[in-house]
């Protein structure tokens, strides 16, 4: 039995099936075997727990390369974890690192496994869905894996981002039909068709989860608000500085 069939048999599904009750829709339109790839939208950390405790199947992740990277005990902890479970790391700067990523996904399904991806690319930084990123496309287009859209209910609830520990709650899980590109084969290559592709597997995700769409990528999003946080943060710092100066020396201005 691998380590990815014991950990989840037997210490993450009873943990996660006795504390957060999680219920699942639609689960039988996951295939049993060949492949298939699970696209689905990200509201927490915690997602890549919920859903392959409710997939029959093992599930690679593409996972964001950072989880490979974070220092000491823990992070030795995460590598180990990531490895053993099979998670696949994902270069998300574009480019040749990005592909070679995408590569092992591929491969993945290739070898008739069932790979994980959370199109949008990033959490949700409020709880909204996002533009999703090309490379799923790509991967269904070269690989012709059928693409198994799913809706994640309630765990940002469960844990939000930047929260470490889990809240109680349950979160639920609806798995929506397979979805086949026929048409969009012969055009694999083609980034119209990659849109295309993309733009209908956020379509249908937004019907299962009932989130709102916003057309821009979420990366952007996450970006401007850390702008505006250091804009904010700056704002204050001179603020303080300017009263620290008023009250030592009152002739000023």
């Amino acid at each position: 039995m691998s380590f990815y069939s014991v950990a989840k048999n037997f210490v993450v599904a009873p943990v996660v099936n006795t504390v957060f009750r999680p219920w699942v829709r639609g689960l039988h339109n996951i295939p049993s075997e060949g492949p298939a790839i699970l696209a689905s939208n990200h509201l927490s950390f915690s997602d890549s727990v919920f859903m392959p405790v409710n997939v029959p199947r093992q599930v690679h992740f593409m996972a964001k390369d950072d989880y490979w990277s974070r220092q000491g005990a823990s992070g030795w902890v995460m590598r180990k974890f990531f490895d053993l479970s099979g998670q696949i790391p994902m270069d998300r700067s574009g480019g040749k690192a990005s592909q070679h990523s995408l590569n092992a996904g591929e491969q993945a399904l290739r070898d008739g496994g069932v790979l994980g991806i959370y199109p949008e690319g990033t959490r949700s930084p409020d709880g909204r869905l996002y533009r999703g990123k090309l490379g799923i496309a790509r991967l269904a287009l070269n690989t012709q894996a059928p693409v198994i859209p799913i809706a994640l209910i309630g765990t940002d609830k469960v844990q939000p981002i930047g929260k470490n520990i889990p809240r109680l709650g349950r979160v639920g899980m609806i798995v929506g039909e397979p979805m086949t590109f026929e048409s969009y084969y012969a055009n694999a290559d083609d980034r119209f068709a990659q849109r295309a592709v993309a733009d209908e597997i956020m379509y249908r995700i937004m019907r299962l989860s009932g989130q709102e769409y916003v057309d821009v990528y979420a990366s952007d999003v996450k970006r401007q608000l850390e702008a505006e946080k250091s804009e904010a943060k700056a704002a204050r710092k001179a603020l303080r500085h300017h009263s620290g100066r008023r009250t030592e020396d009152p002739e000023t201005d």
